[in-house]
């Protein structure tokens, strides 16, 4: 445990206390003494962005179709990641052990698995911890990688983005376009009115929507008033056609799971 925690004290300019647990540092399940509200440079943040992806939509907007895949058991919403925005100088200097997560690696695979075959689950999971999870981690309820990844699974099941459209009649389909008003106030009531829904366009000139950012406050409220505006961008660790969100002006397409296909569910 003791090498484990070398590198938050490190990270954090704390004392390694050889002796006494008034500090005492648990690795897996994080400091004792973190403080929600940290005065630390890399806790400077006041937003963050709880992003999903749907896998019909994601696999069109990779360039290489020999890239993805979804797992048989995905037929669902997924996770992209839970984003801390506007950080300054954050720390990377905590690494991520499979044992880290393995209490929760059957939920994670069925509810944040990688798509892509050149990345296992776990290695999506330690990217995503890497470049945002230690920047969360000055939050004493993600102040750990099991925290960190407990927090995102409980997001998960609070943002029921599938029970929200389908009870709206708005269903995956590679027939029928949906206008982006639809879409918002269908999931206003769970995302709040600050959600961004993000698109790419397909081969077809097809508005396909693969992405929707969820901004959440500090305290993991929903709604940000600090949050930055969106922008045209990749996600994180991505080689593909950037996403944007999605024109109000135009249709757009809300494509089905094609396991057999996944980079051409449509033709």
């Amino acid at each position: 445990m003791l090498r484990s925690a070398l590198p938050l004290l490190l990270c954090l300019g704390t004392a390694v206390p050889w002796m006494g647990e008034e500090h005492q540092e648990d690795y897996k399940h994080g400091r004792r003494d973190a403080e929600p509200h940290s005065d630390k440079a890399f806790c400077s943040w006041k937003c963050l962005k709880f992003t999903l992806q749907w896998p019909g939509g994601f696999c069109v907007s990779l360039d290489s179709w020999s890239h993805c895949r979804i797992p048989l058991n995905i037929h669902n919403w997924t996770i992209h990641g839970l984003w801390p925005q506007r950080v300054l100088n954050c720390c990377h200097c905590w690494p991520i052990f499979h044992s880290d997560v393995q209490e929760l690696e059957a939920e994670l695979a069925e509810l944040w698995p990688s798509l892509l075959k050149t990345k296992s689950s776990f290695l999506f999971w330690k990217q995503e911890w890497d470049k945002h999870g230690v920047c969360a981690a000055c939050v004493e309820g993600m102040n750990s990688p099991l925290r960190y990844f407990q927090i995102s699974l409980k997001l998960r099941g609070q943002f029921d983005i599938h029970k929200a459209l389908d009870a709206a009649g708005i269903q995956p389909s590679c027939q029928r376009p949906y206008k982006l008003s639809e879409v918002q106030s269908a999931l206003a009531p769970v995302l709040g009115d600050q959600h961004e829904i993000q698109c790419v366009t397909d081969d077809k000139d097809r508005e396909v929507w693969f992405q929707v950012k969820i901004p959440l406050s500090h305290n993991l409220t929903v709604g940000c008033a600090h949050q930055p505006p969106p922008r045209d961008e990749a996600g994180p660790g991505r080689s593909f056609s950037p996403g944007h969100p999605c024109p109000a002006q135009l249709p757009l397409f809300y494509f089905p799971i094609d396991h057999e296909q996944p980079h051409r569910p449509c033709g």
